[in-house]
């Protein structure tokens, strides 16, 4: 109720105030459709200095995780991962070069999670390698705890893959409709 109303003014002051420049931390949601366990509205944030922005909304899109997941050279489902969004797991190499790996298989966009399953709220910010080398396809930084509950309900399901709109304007969202994941704490 007011507790929820008082955060979200506060997020939209802190995120949305032109005057107060540059945010630390700029969040782009985005919504699992299926399977419908995971049906819930995910928080991600932009890689800080590389890769492009969502020019489209996408309303019905496959989240394929990356096989291997840490997606540092050659795709065993590579395939899969053209014109759709892919789902990375964070270490073995730099957020750059993962980015760069899914935008050479095709992909629109990288979700890239924390390798620290018991992350739940620590957001880390995606930077540069020192290899001056570039991407042009989104790239999002996920909570450990939410990538991992995505993949854990892919395998229990024996599915390839999400489907998921992105990004999602959680402002035209009445609060009651928000569904984040029960294991946040907003």
């Amino acid at each position: 109720g007011a507790a929820m109303l008082l955060w979200l003014w506060l997020w939209l002051w802190l995120c949305c105030c032109p005057a107060r420049g540059l945010r630390i931390h700029e969040y782009l949601y985005f919504q699992v459709l299926s399977p419908g366990d995971i049906r819930y509205i995910f928080t991600a944030t932009p890689a800080k200095d590389f890769g492009g922005v969502f020019n489209t909304r996408y309303d019905q899109i496959h989240l394929v995780p990356a096989d291997p997941p840490e997606a540092c050279g050659e795709l065993n489902n590579g395939v899969f991962i053209q014109d759709q969004i892919a789902l990375v797991e964070r270490g073995g190499c730099s957020f750059l070069s993962k980015t760069r790996v899914i935008q050479e298989h095709g992909g629109r966009a990288v979700i890239i999670a924390d390798n620290a399953y018991d992350n739940d709220s620590f957001y880390i910010e995606m930077i540069q390698d020192s290899s001056r080398r570039t991407a042009d396809i989104p790239a999002l930084f996920l909570l450990g705890r939410d990538g991992y509950m995505i993949r854990r309900s892919l395998e229990q399901h024996g599915l390839p893959w999400a489907v998921i709109s992105i990004p999602v304007n959680v402002t035209s969202i009445p609060t009651y409709e928000m569904m984040q994941p029960p294991w946040t704490f907003w």
